[in-house]
């Protein structure tokens, strides 16, 4: 925790106050966040901020767990937290998660998904939404995720289509009505709320998954704009006010010649992004991009490599800045992580502080958090996802060290 609060004071004295020049402002009701232009706005004064992620804190059974958690990101400077909107497990898993207090918002059984709104459900989330609001802390909310954790977009494809390539969820009708019923239900709950941050569409959505992409989601398909497209349109229709985001890591689309570029998959279009276009659509009020160099390149980061992690990493940042300086929208590095505590002590200053020179929002994957106290500090949640001597999941990113 103690290296989470220092990163967080060095990015807190280092962000500095959005221009002063004049944007069309969108009306929006009192303590919703908006955007002037390429900034973000609260209650008609610059919203500059510095958040962070906590997938894990719907899931904690303890409502005062949840409480000291978000005094200890008030205390941090956090004015953002991003978490999941959804929880979904099988009929099989029923019994367990009842055993185990597993938070779960939809059970599936055959081709459908029954809703669950009781106190193992959706009231954990009103709780956090309620908490958060006490604290001055807006939510970024994900309606699903793009993998397998906490039944993601892949459990849509298994009942209803069975269909073995992950992209099938952005095209097939079936897949997306009930997709929209669940967002439907979110936002519809939620769109009074100057709790919300954002809607996001979804954590990470690429052409592959755990499933792996159809022909139908290449390179220039299109695939995956048009879906960002009728679910931004779709989520507007019910909510004019709360902003819109996709939750994409940022993957580019060049059309280059250069084997540098045409050969990586965070540029040749191949995840099924493009980020420069995505960032035009009308609905799409703010980009996001994440930053995991360690994790996309190991063939190219280890001991006596030219790789640098951090070249790349500044170059990553200023590519994004461009395109949203371009599309005249505001910015997130929305998730951003590397293993290590020498090499985020050596790194994460450079990275902050050129990210803070564009004038980005800032979000670390992700918050750490000691002194838990459900189950006497123990207890695992799912997969091998625990709290452990009081101290939440750890995968070994920004955490408490």
């Amino acid at each position: 925790m103690r290296h989470f609060l220092s990163v967080l004071s060095f990015v807190l004295g280092l962000f500095t106050a959005v221009s002063g020049e004049t944007y069309l402002k969108r009306t929006v009701p009192k303590g919703f966040v908006t955007t002037r232009g390429a900034e973000f706005e609260l209650d008609g004064s610059p919203f500059a901020f510095v958040g962070a992620n906590s997938y894990w804190l719907p899931l904690l059974t303890s409502a005062e767990d949840v409480e000291a958690t978000f005094q200890e990101m008030n205390k941090a400077g956090i004015k953002v937290l991003r978490t999941w909107g959804f929880n979904a497990i099988n009929a099989s898993e029923l019994a367990g998660a009842l055993q185990s207090g597993l938070t779960y918002y939809q059970v599936w059984n055959n081709t459908d998904w029954t809703l669950n709104d009781g106190p193992q459900g959706l009231q954990r989330l009103d709780n956090v939404l309620e908490v958060a609001l006490k604290y001055d802390i807006r939510v970024i909310l994900a309606f699903t995720n793009n993998w397998v954790g906490y039944g993601g977009m892949e459990l849509y494809i298994n009942h209803i289509t069975g269909a073995p390539t992950h992209d099938v969820f952005y095209t097939d009708p079936k897949i997306i009505a009930s997709y929209q019923r669940y967002v439907k239900t979110i936002v519809n709950r939620y769109k009074g709320s100057p709790a919300i941050f954002a809607w996001e569409m979804m954590n990470e959505a690429r052409c592959l998954g755990d499933l792996p992409a159809g022909p139908a989601c290449v390179p220039g398909s299109g695939t995956l704009a048009t879906w960002y497209k009728e679910q931004s349109d779709f989520i507007r229709s019910l909510d004019p006010h709360h902003l819109i985001t996709t939750g994409g890591e940022g993957h580019f689309f060049w059309k280059t010649q250069d084997p540098v570029f045409s050969t990586d998959y965070n540029f040749n279009g191949q995840a099924g992004e493009d980020f420069d276009f995505d960032l035009t659509l009308p609905n799409i009020d703010f980009a996001t991009y994440h930053m995991y160099p360690q994790t996309w390149y190991p063939q190219l980061d280890f001991p006596g490599s030219n790789f640098s992690v951090e070249a790349w990493g500044l170059f990553w940042i200023d590519a994004h800045a461009n395109a949203a300086k371009k599309a005249g929208k505001p910015l997130i590095l929305e998730e951003f992580g590397i293993t290590g505590l020498a090499n985020r002590t050596k790194i994460y200053p450079t990275w902050v502080n050129r990210a803070l020179d564009t004038k980005h929002g800032i979000l670390p994957w992700q918050f750490g958090m000691l002194g838990l106290k459900e189950d006497g500090g123990n207890r695992l949640i799912k997969y091998a996802d625990a709290l452990i001597d009081g101290a939440s999941p750890n995968d070994g990113q920004l955490k408490s060290d």
